[in-house]
């Protein structure tokens, strides 16, 4: 067994689910709210809503509650917390999250049984909170999945990518998903028991791994393949339809853990591969056209995963954080410039508050609003199962990343954490 950073975990489990039987409303206070990662945010107006995630209790990774949303007032820097009823979700984790004109979307991710790939919304215009499961769709739902992305333009729900599992129909008619090689050699350990009717063919070592594996995740497992995909689904909210856009040009590498962030007509994602320099794409979602975007600098980003991007103004996006190929969490910021095509690293106040996992969204004169995160990721590995340690340093502070000059107006604070 040794130690494993920046793979996709092919097993997930909590053994701590926590519950919320908290009133429509709680009480503001001034840092109430649970440390986390793997959580989605977004801003409206001078609010920072968070929901879901997991945190770390007691050396165990616990799914933070569904029924709750968390709201932080960023010009009083208190938190509240709402409660949400409704056709709750189950507790998601690697879940991904969409806020379209009042209305947020999840969709996909891994509860504590399997992946998933249903979809719930909750109108938070509307004063109950309350979660709705999105059914009687029209057109192909993806397959399900967990740290794929999205982008919203145009009133639709645009995802990309992801780590997930296929049929094996499924994979032979697909071109755009990668087979974990893991998931091969679980399988021909379970062909080599069925073939041979007991564990007598079986090194010791072998007949561990597929008990835990087959206790653990359960004979559907081995019905699929897993891996990493760079598919393109689209979702229009308003006739419940799903669609697979035909792409145009050269696509990017399967993957999974990666950030994107849409930027006028185009959407862009950067990272989630091992590689030493990271690469970034764009995809005009209005002629479906690929493009590899080739860096025109010689002060290049290290490749990533977990990390963020955030278009700040009409040409420009910022990274943040994330986990570098050789499982050092990253704490350098850098601009990318549309235009030029050039990366340049910016200078911040927050060089000693590494992140991976956490989030991001474009406040107001261009700040960038970091919630939470993880300043440690570690994942033990075999020569079958990848499992992901429980990270001790789950974060909950907000972080304010200025970009530009403000107005002689506003206060110039850079951060506020709470």
């Amino acid at each position: 067994m040794f130690v494993f950073s920046g793979a996709e975990p092919l097993l997930l489990t909590a053994s701590v689910i926590m519950g919320s039987t908290e009133p429509a409303v709680v009480t503001a206070q001034r840092s109430p709210v649970s440390p986390r990662s793997n959580h989605i945010s977004f801003l409206e107006g001078h609010k920072l809503y968070v929901w879901g995630g997991c945190q770390c209790v007691d050396g165990q990774e616990t799914f933070l509650p569904s029924d709750e949303i968390w709201l932080y007032d960023m010009e009083s820097g208190v938190w509240s917390r709402r409660h949400m009823g409704g056709e709750v979700p189950p507790v998601l984790s690697q879940a991904c999250g969409a806020y379209l004109h009042g209305t947020l979307y999840i969709f996909g991710g891994c509860d504590i049984n399997s992946h998933t790939n249903k979809m719930y919304c909750v109108d938070l215009l509307d004063v109950e909170y309350s979660w709705r499961k999105v059914t009687d769709t029209v057109g192909g739902t993806p397959s399900p999945r967990i740290r794929h992305s999205c982008w919203v333009y145009r009133n639709r729900l645009i995802y990309f990518g992801g780590y997930g599992c296929k049929t094996v129909r499924e994979v032979n008619n697909s071109k755009s998903f990668m087979v974990d090689e893991v998931s091969w050699v679980s399988r021909k350990i379970l062909e080599k028991k069925n073939k041979m009717y007991s564990y007598s063919c079986c090194t010791e070592v072998e007949i561990d791994q597929l008990d835990f594996l087959q206790a653990t995740v359960g004979s559907d497992f081995f019905q699929a393949f897993w891996g990493w995909n760079n598919e393109v689904h689209m979702f229009e909210p308003v006739s419940s339809t799903w669609t697979e856009p035909q792409t145009q040009g050269q696509p990017p590498e399967p993957r999974a853990s990666h950030a994107s962030t849409t930027l006028g007509h185009k959407g862009y994602i950067c990272g989630g591969l091992e590689m030493q320099i990271i690469d970034i794409h764009c995809l005009d979602l209005v002629t479906w056209t690929w493009t590899q975007i080739e860096h025109q600098a010689a002060s290049l980003p290290r490749g990533r995963t977990l990390h963020t991007l955030t278009a700040i103004s009409d040409d420009t996006l910022f990274l943040f954080g994330g986990l570098s190929t050789s499982g050092e969490v990253l704490s350098d910021g850098w601009e990318f410039d549309t235009k030029t095509r050039e990366w340049r690293e910016k200078d911040h106040a927050h060089k000693d508050k590494p992140r991976l996992w956490h989030s991001a969204d474009k406040g107001r004169d261009g700040d960038v609003v970091i919630f939470g995160g993880s300043q440690t990721y570690l994942f033990v590995m075999d020569s079958v199962a990848v499992l992901r340690s429980p990270s001790q340093n789950h974060c909950a502070d907000v972080l304010v990343f200025q970009t530009q000059p403000y107005a002689l107006s506003r206060n110039s604070g850079s951060s506020a954490e709470g």
